[in-house]
C-alpha cells in the first residue's frame, strides 16, 4: 500500500475482500480451523483496510474502503453447517461500522473523511461454492428456492457497486451495508 500510494501521490481506495469456508457443525472444530478461517475471513479483511486508511491518512486523501461481507454474516445459511465463516462476515459487517465511526469525520488537521462501507453479497458462483454443491447434495437447488430470482449471483454482477462506493457518486454513504442478494434475504 506504501509503494503504490507513494508512486500516486496517495491512495483513493480499496476494496478488501477475503474468505475461505468449511463446512463443520460447530462441536467438530478445533482452534487451528476457527484461527485459519478467521485469520483469512476477519483479519486478513481488517488489515488490508488498516493499511489502506494509513496511506490515505497520511496523505490526507478522501477515500473509499470498501468490504466485502456475506449475507451469511446476517443469517444462517439453510443446509450448509459453517458457523466460523458466517460469524467472520458478521464481524465484518460491524467492521465498516466501527472504522467509518473513527475515519469518517474530517479532523481539525485535514485527516479522516475516509467512507468505509461494505457489500454482503448473496449465493455467488464461485469455487468455494461449487465445492460447497459437491459437499453437500441439493443445495444449490435448495438455494434457488430461497433466491427471489431463482438463480446464483455470477461475479460480474458486483463489480458496478463496488465502483460506486469507491466513487464519488457514493460520497454521502458510509457505514452502510449493501445487501446485494437476488432478493434472498427480503422473500
Amino acid at each position: 500500500m506504501a509503494e503504490i500510494a507513494q508512486e500516486h501521490g496517495g491512495l483513493d481506495g480499496v476494496i478488501a475482500a477475503a474468505g475461505i469456508q468449511k463446512i463443520l457443525p460447530a462441536v467438530d472444530y478445533r482452534a487451528s480451523d476457527v484461527s485459519e478461517m478467521l485469520a483469512v475471513n476477519y483479519t486478513g479483511v481488517m488489515m488490508t483496510a488498516t493499511a489502506a486508511a494509513r496511506q490515505m491518512i497520511k496523505y490526507k486523501s478522501r477515500g473509499s474502503i470498501c468490504l466485502i461481507a456475506s449475507i451469511s454474516g446476517m443469517e444462517a445459511n439453510k443446509g450448509l453447517i459453517s458457523p466460523v465463516y458466517n460469524s467472520s462476515k458478521a464481524a465484518v459487517i460491524q467492521l465498516a461500522r466501527n472504522l467509518a465511526m473513527e475515519w469518517s469525520p474530517i479532523k481539525k488537521d485535514g485527516t479522516g473523511g475516509i467512507r468505509v462501507n461494505c457489500i454482503s453479497p448473496g449465493h455467488i458462483l464461485t469455487p468455494m461454492v461449487r465445492k460447497n454443491f459437491e459437499e453437500v447434495p441439493g443445495l444449490k437447488e435448495d438455494w434457488e428456492k430461497e433466491i427471489m430470482m431463482g438463480r446464483l449471483a455470477e461475479t460480474q454482477e458486483f463489480k458496478s457497486a463496488a465502483l460506486f462506493l469507491l466513487s464519488n457518486a457514493s460520497t454521502y454513504m458510509t457505514g452502510s451495508n449493501l445487501v446485494i442478494d437476488g432478493g434472498h434475504s427480503s422473500w
